[in-house]
């Protein structure tokens, strides 16, 4: 069946989903009933709810049936596990996203870049600090290192946009592997100059180290998040 087809599907149920069309809890028409409703066939079915069991939205249950477990989170949700660039998070969330470039420079890796991003000494690459706005708030700040080698021709207006866009769209590049880790952290001066904290004296740091389809860790990125803006969530499956 033509993958246009198995996203149809998929891009259904989910709005279904989100829009309580199928209530948490609540069990989905079962395999019969959405075979004939959608024209298809049972494997077309069968892989759209094996999607939507990947993102969260479902669970099954042999025998049983397929239960909806998506809850919608008042605050932004920041899918961890996920390889999600801000313009997609944004729209995910229905917000208004802005990204400001601050600071744009290339730097060579010495000794103490090195320490930071673990990036080889001599290597070259574009340092940036970006500011991320929702609705008007300015409630992220990104300290980015990336490899020029491979973000080739990298500019202010590409990093304002999207560079994970840029990367695959233009320099056919894959983002396939990320290794994060998150800590709470104090306020530095530049998260009080750019930030909106509401008050607190403490942000989210999420540090990521992100790797392209031939196993080269191309940046290092340290993420900082105003506090009570965000869900920070992942989801697991036994197998």
């Amino acid at each position: 069946m033509p993958r246009t087809k198995f996203m149809d599907i998929y891009e259904d149920l989910k709005d279904k989903i989100e829009r309580h069309v199928f209530e948490y809890q609540q069990l989905i028409p079962s395999e019969n009933m959405l075979v004939k409703e959608y024209n298809c066939s049972r494997n077309t079915v069968r892989r759209a709810i094996a999607e939507l069991v990947s993102k969260g939205y479902l669970q099954t249950k042999h025998g049983k049936g397929v239960r909806v477990i998506y809850q919608e989170f008042k605050q932004n949700e920041y899918m961890f596990g996920e390889t999600e660039t801000f313009k997609q998070f944004a729209q995910r969330n229905d917000k208004q996203h802005r990204t400001e470039v601050v600071l744009f420079e290339e730097v060579i890796a010495d000794e103490q870049i090195q320490e930071i991003t673990s990036m080889p000494i001599g290597t070259t690459l574009y340092h940036l600090q970006r500011v991320r706005y929702l609705d008007g708030t300015p409630v992220i700040m990104d300290h980015n290192y990336f490899r020029a080698d491979v973000v080739k021709g990298l500019t202010v207006e590409i990093a304002e946009d999207s560079i994970y866009e840029y990367l695959e769209r233009e320099l056919n590049h894959r983002v396939v592997t990320a290794k994060r880790q998150m800590i709470v952290e104090k306020t530095t001066p530049l998260d009080e100059k750019y930030l909106n904290l509401d008050g607190y004296n403490c942000v989210v740091v999420v540090t990521s180290y992100i790797y392209n389809e031939n196993g080269v860790m191309f940046e290092r990125t340290q993420s900082r998040h105003t506090p009570g803006n965000f869900v920070f969530f992942d989801q697991t499956q036994q197998r």
